[in-house]
């Protein structure tokens, strides 16, 4: 696996590669997730591109930009081991070399639920993936689905930008007992991380009220609301899933997405569920 810090570097390393080539943007702290990606990756191009760029635009003033977890040494090995072809792992400024004066700005996709709490948050992410997409050219990017709304706005963009790049979505890993895989995961006291599988455990509450008949979104968080303790809820909601609106009510037969964030502690959690509301009041959850 060959490891280029520079922007140049890597487009002249990416022209020697054999195509497809398939792009796995992360922030690095690498866990069974990222994995994941590398892996769908590997199985559908020919050529596999990893970055791992902790990106400051997409921090607020007051989160986690100088704690979030660090680990390139280890992130190297297990990208070796994966059969990664190229590492790109810039710096800050070699992203940033002059103060920004032009953004990729979602709108409507970025109101609701992290773009709500987190103001900036999908300009940063938007802005930092048009770059990488620019560098390495790639002919597929992969997300994990975990982050539903980043997933749909980077979609959008995409698509509303006419950028010919394969967007995947890989579902979500799970530790054993439902919490999703999470760089700040490892911020977890071990109290902590007992308690936080109580917000997968609400979202599926959430579904099984949709699924049972239930079509006022307020009345099943309700319900779910009560799995959700000792965790401090942020959100819990519904919404579609390509335009992230939230739904006040769902009809049978169509898919919706049951999204939260809750904290343990100080540890911000996020996940979601798909759900399939059949028309006899069955429902599939993913």
């Amino acid at each position: 696996m060959d490891a280029v810090t520079r922007a140049r570097e890597l487009r002249g390393r990416r022209a020697t590669l054999p195509e497809p080539v398939g792009l796995v943007p992360t922030m690095g702290a690498l866990h069974a997730g990222h994995a994941a990606l590398v892996a769908r990756a590997r199985a559908e191009c020919t050529s596999v591109i990893v970055s791992v760029f902790i990106n400051p635009l997409q921090f607020g003033p007051n989160e986690d930009f100088n704690a979030y977890p660090r680990a390139l040494d280890d992130d190297r090995r297990q990208l070796e081991s994966l059969g990664v072809d190229l590492l790109f792992m810039p710096d800050v400024a070699e992203m940033y070399p002059r103060q920004l004066d032009v953004f990729v700005e979602p709108t409507s996709l970025a109101r609701a639920f992290e773009g709500e709490r987190r103001p900036g948050h999908f300009r940063g992410v938007a802005t930092v993936v048009m770059k990488l997409f620019n560098i390495v050219q790639p002919q597929r990017a992969y997300f994990g689905e975990k982050d539903a709304q980043q997933l749909a706005v980077i979609r959008r963009m995409t698509a509303d930008l006419d950028m010919p790049i394969d967007i995947v979505g890989c579902p979500t890993v799970r530790e054993p007992d439902g919490l999703a895989l999470s760089s700040r995961n490892a911020y977890l006291t071990a109290s902590e991380r007992r308690a936080a599988p109580h917000l997968y455990a609400a979202l599926r509450a959430l579904a099984g009220e949709l699924g049972s008949g239930t079509s006022d979104v307020s009345a099943a968080i309700a319900v779910a609301r009560r799995s959700l303790p000792p965790l401090r809820e942020d959100y819990l909601g519904v919404v579609d899933p390509d335009g992230f609106r939230p739904l006040q009510t769902v009809s049978p037969g169509h898919e919706v997405l049951a999204v939260g964030a809750a904290y343990a502690g100080q540890t911000r959690l996020i996940d979601n569920l798909k759900v399939q509301v059949q028309p006899e009041g069955e429902v599939v959850k993913r």
